[in-house]
C-alpha cells in the first residue's frame, strides 16, 4: 500500500460511520457481529437447494445409497446457519426494547424449528412449480433441464423459503435471500407475495411481484411482468404508510404475457389473459382477454383500461 495515506483513511471512515451511527440512535456493538450476513444466508440456501433437491441440485459425487445421509449433515449445517441468523435479527429489531438472550434464542429456535417442518411442503409447491415449467414450456425436453436450467424455477426455489421466513417474523432474513435470487436471476419477488401452486415464469428477466400480491395456482407469468403498487398513501407526518394490500390479485390460470405492467390493488379473474406490454390499473373480469386494442370476452359495464406502455 505504498504511496496511499490508509492511516488517514482509516480515521475518516470511522469518523463517517460514527456520524451515521449517531443519526440512526444506533448503539455500537462491541461484541461481534450486529447484523446478519448475506455471505451466510447465501451458503445455508444453496445446503437447503441441495437437501430438497439432492440428486440434482446436490453434489455431484452424490450416489442414491449416501442421499439420506447427505440430507441429514446439510440440513443440520444449513438449520443451525440459519439459526445464528435468526438470532442476529432479533436482537437488531429488538435493540431498542431488550430482552434476555434466552428468550431471543428460544424465539429464534421456535423460528427455525418450524422452517425446518415447512420443507416437504415446500419441495411439494416447487414439484408443482417445476412441472408447470415443463408443461407450459414447448423447449423443455425435461423436468430435469427445467430445474437445472431456468431462471424462473430457480427464483422460485428462493421466494418458497423466503416467503416461509417471512410467514415466521423474520422479514430481514426473507428479504436477504429474496435479494439474492434478484441478484442471480433479474427476477424481483418480495417475500410477502402469497404465490400458489404450479407458478411458472417463462424467462423470467424484469419481472416485478411486489409484497402484497397475491397469485392464484396455475399462473404463468412472462418476462418484464410488473405486479406492482400505484399510489403510495402517507401518514400524517408525511411518512409512507407500510403493509397496506397495494399489489394486485391475480386469480388461477391467468396467463400474463411479456412487458404487461399491472398496478394497484385490482383483481384479474380466473383464467383472463392479459396481452403484452398492457397497462392495466382496473379489475379484469373471469375469462377475459385484454390488450392494447381493447378488452374481449368481458362485461360491456366492466371497467377495464389498457393501453400501449409509452
Amino acid at each position: 500500500m505504498s504511496g496511499f495515506d490508509v492511516d488517514r483513511l482509516v480515521d475518516a471512515l470511522r469518523s463517517v460511520r460514527g456520524e451515521w451511527r449517531d443519526a440512526q440512535r444506533r448503539p455500537r456493538e462491541p461484541a461481534g457481529r450486529e447484523f446478519p450476513s448475506r455471505e451466510a444466508l447465501a451458503g445455508a440456501i444453496e445446503q437447503l437447494k441441495g437437501a430438497l433437491f439432492p440428486m440434482r441440485l446436490g453434489p455431484s459425487d452424490l450416489r442414491h445409497d449416501g442421499e439420506d445421509f447427505y440430507v441429514a449433515h446439510t440440513l443440520d449445517a444449513a438449520l443451525h446457519t440459519l439459526l445464528e441468523q435468526a438470532r442476529l435479527e432479533l436482537h437488531y429489531v429488538g435493540r431498542h426494547a431488550p430482552r434476555a438472550a434466552a428468550q431471543i434464542d428460544g424465539q429464534a429456535r421456535e423460528a427455525v424449528r418450524a422452517f425446518g417442518a415447512a420443507l416437504p411442503a415446500i419441495r411439494r409447491l416447487l414439484d408443482s412449480d417445476v412441472i408447470a415449467a415443463y408443461q407450459g414450456d414447448p423447449a423443455a425436453h425435461s423436468v430435469d433441464e427445467v430445474l437445472l436450467c431456468y431462471p424462473g424455477v430457480l427464483a422460485m426455489i428462493y421466494h418458497r423459503l423466503a416467503h416461509q421466513l417471512y410467514r415466521l417474523q423474520l422479514p430481514l432474513l426473507a428479504r436477504i435471500v429474496a435479494e439474492l435470487a434478484h441478484g442471480q436471476t433479474g427476477i424481483d419477488i418480495h417475500p410477502g407475495a402469497q404465490i400458489g401452486s404450479g407458478f411458472f415464469i417463462d424467462h423470467g428477466t424484469g419481472v416485478v411481484i411486489g409484497e402484497t400480491a397475491v397469485i392464484g395456482q396455475r399462473v404463468r407469468v412472462y418476462q418484464a411482468v410488473t405486479l406492482g403498487a400505484k399510489r403510495f398513501p402517507v401518514d400524517g407526518h408525511g411518512l409512507l404508510q407500510k403493509g397496506l394490500p397495494r399489489h394486485p390479485v391475480v386469480e388461477d390460470e391467468v396467463v400474463i404475457y411479456a412487458g404487461a405492467t399491472i398496478l394497484g390493488r385490482v383483481t384479474i379473474g380466473r383464467g383472463a389473459v392479459i396481452g403484452g406490454n398492457v397497462w392495466l390499473t382496473a379489475d379484469v373480469p373471469p375469462g377475459a382477454s385484454v390488450t392494447q386494442a381493447g378488452v374481449q370476452n368481458a362485461p360491456a359495464a366492466g371497467e377495464v383500461f389498457a393501453a400501449a406502455l409509452q
